[in-house]
């Protein structure tokens, strides 16, 4: 992967493996409990979708690392709870039996079905620009599901300047096509090389892909052992990777 740092050279700060202390607060956007980090007169704004175990403290201190890292870079990073309060149990994954698989299953077709989210977004981003004048411009990080959210949310009269998956499931190639603006993929070890393939040979627009072929679907979020040394090395590697492709594109 190819980019070009900051010219203040952000940093991840030192990563917390256990006991993280959010630095962001709570509000309500568009009835949904939004978590949001960063200064509020940051110019730039990112928009997370979580993956499908919602707030964690790994995918928190994600969005802080992306609000803060760069003093001279920063960003308004808001994470809002498309499910309500009713993410997955992070048990039934992996789905390695029927009882797991079919839980799973209801979840992605009912409060994970991609539309429902989707039509929420411009909604989202309409109050929370009534509310910070400030923001000029966005962009979008997606982490397993919200991955697929942010192929199909990056098509043509996308609200993003730049948008990132990471650990993305359900690549789909035929995404891959109508995508207008610049996308970072990082797949872990459990995303379908092939899949994967397909896409980057379809996306038309500035792209990178960056593998992180020793590391689980949901490292960088939910399910990150960041008491593993090798998965914390890796959660900042590409934390790091995600600041420096949205300086060059924002």
């Amino acid at each position: 992967m190819t980019s070009t740092r900051s010219k203040a050279c952000c940093t991840v700060p030192p990563v917390v493996s256990e006991g993280y202390k959010a630095k962001g607060d709570y509000i309500t956007v568009e009835g949904m409990k939004t978590y949001v980090t960063g200064p509020s007169d940051a110019k730039s704004a990112l928009l997370i979708v979580y993956d499908i175990f919602g707030f964690f403290p790994q995918t928190l201190q994600g969005a802080d690392i992306l609000a803060h890292a760069d003093k001279e870079h920063q960003y308004q990073v808001f994470m809002p709870d498309f499910f309500d309060g009713k993410p997955a149990d992070i048990s039934w994954y992996p789905p390695d039996n029927e009882e797991k698989g079919k839980k799973l299953g209801e979840f992605f077709n009912t409060s994970a079905a991609p539309p429902k989210t989707l039509e929420r977004i411009p909604k989202v981003l309409k109050q929370i620009e009534s509310e910070r004048s400030s923001i000029k411009e966005w962009g979008v990080v997606g982490f397993c599901w919200g991955g697929k959210i942010v192929n199909l949310s990056s098509q043509k009269d996308t609200p993003w300047k730049a948008a990132a998956a990471c650990h993305p499931a359900m690549v789909d190639a035929n995404d891959a096509s109508g995508i207008t603006i610049p996308f970072a993929m990082l797949p872990s070890k459990d995303e379908p090389k092939e899949d994967v393939e397909k896409w980057q040979a379809n996306i038309k627009t500035k792209n990178v892909v960056e593998w992180f072929p020793d590391q689980v679907h949901g490292f960088m979020a939910a399910r990150g052992d960041l008491n593993d040394s090798k998965v914390k090395k890796e959660y900042e590697r590409a934390y790091q990777l995600l600041l420096n492709f949205f300086h060059e594109h924002m």
